[in-house]
């Protein structure tokens, strides 16, 4: 599968003027390997519209000093981790220096929760759970639970519902309507809409795409008793000011 993006094919997806995170990922346990640098470049060509994001793998040697190269030599605002892909689990204690780093220089750290067709990928890593002694240890680090956490919501909604500053994004799930209005019905009934935060997983799906999706998840409740969305909560995740949470602006 071909994930090279273009920004200009992007940006034909999506709303103008829109300020965009980008990363790759690095996880060798299922053969996943973006360098920073890549990423890097990649902004500098367009560093107006795009934030880059820094990934290690704890798993491999040198990590460490990944961390600090993306960061302070190549410029990048934050850490994208994949735990389950690389085979780690976002508590252990090899990645200490990492959530202290974090919370030193506050990065934002997004981690990959939820599903996965990799065959390698151990399920046990993406648990919300396990986000919930890193949190309490280091309650100053912004951290977001991609996708949610699906199909794995529920867990999800009581970790960002309990840390005030651990958030989700609903990228990548707009093409399971019926579970996506689950999950949102659940943080509707938590409370915690403010902790959803907008994202596509682009190239997977398109920003535009995505929106549409959400605005639609009330129209197939037609002709039901089923309790609706509230699209005013919707828009305001939509247009939330993410990057000025996330301490990126």
């Amino acid at each position: 599968v071909d994930l090279t993006v273009k920004f200009s094919e992007y940006q034909e997806t999506s709303p103008e003027e829109v300020r965009t995170i980008v990363f790759g990922g690095k996880a060798r346990l299922s053969g996943l390997w973006v360098e920073d640098q890549y990423v890097a470049d990649y902004v500098a060509a367009n560093p107006d519209s795009l934030i880059g994001f820094l990934s290690v793998d704890p798993t491999q040697k040198g990590w460490e000093k990944e961390l600090y190269v993306g960061h302070q030599e190549l410029g990048l605002k934050g850490v994208k981790l994949l735990p389950m892909y690389a085979g780690f689990m976002p508590d252990d204690s090899i990645l200490d220096p990492l959530w202290s780093y974090a919370s030193e220089h506050t990065l934002p750290v997004l981690l990959h929760t939820g599903t996965t067709f990799v065959s390698q990928a151990p399920l046990v890593c993406t648990l919300p759970r396990h986000l919930d002694p890193v949190a309490i240890r280091y309650p100053e680090v912004k951290i977001i639970l991609a996708h949610l956490a699906h199909p794995y919501e529920a867990e999800c909604v009581a970790v960002i519902r309990k840390h005030p500053n651990v958030y989700a994004d609903v990228s990548a799930l707009h093409y399971r309507p019926f579970q996506l209005y689950n999950s949102l019905m659940l943080v509707q009934e938590y409370g915690v809409w403010d902790k959803v935060l907008f994202g596509t997983d682009y190239p997977f799906t398109t920003v535009n795409e995505s929106i549409a999706g959400l605005r639609n998840l009330n129209r197939m409740l037609d002709g039901t008793a089923l309790p609706r969305l509230d699209e005013s909560k919707i828009e305001k995740m939509i247009s939330r000011e993410t990057l000025s949470i996330l301490g990126l602006e």
